[in-house]
């Protein structure tokens, strides 16, 4: 879609050029899901055909196959056409969804690890880094 003149609608009517296409969806807990776009309405309710979910973990991805996705509005963070010729030209290598599943889960927690000692050092400091629990709002 391209962006030259005329009107550019930013309700989900400017989904209309989009159906048909292969589109990556970024939902708020964080799963990025690639498929079709068949159809939608005014809330912006997705139909995904052929979806497939991609987990990215370094320089490597798994695809765990969906099929056909129902995706409320209100969850997607950010949508995109995907380049087909660009797509086959990247430098991600795809390993097999298992693989790639271990390898999100020991990225994980390395992330909490090093959380709890960026969280612990800025206790020692004085800081409340504690927000889930301790929230006296």
């Amino acid at each position: 879609m391209e962006i030259t003149s005329g009107p550019f609608f930013t309700t989900s009517s400017g989904l209309i050029d989009s159906v048909d296409k292969k589109l990556m969806v970024v939902l708020r807990d964080g799963r990025k899901l690639i498929g079709t776009l068949r159809s939608f309405d005014q809330f912006a309710n997705l139909v995904l055909q052929d979806t497939i979910e991609r987990i990215y973990v370094g320089n490597c991805y798994g695809d765990i196959p969906r099929g056909i996705f129902l995706i409320r509005g209100e969850n997607v963070v950010l949508l995109g056409e995907i380049d087909l010729d660009k797509e086959e030209r990247t430098n991600l290598r795809e390993i097999p969804v298992e693989e790639v599943l271990v390898a999100q889960r020991e990225e994980m927690e390395r992330k909490q690890r090093l959380e709890k000692i960026r969280s612990r050092a800025l206790h020692e400091q004085g800081f409340c880094v504690d927000n889930s629990q301790n929230d006296l709002y």
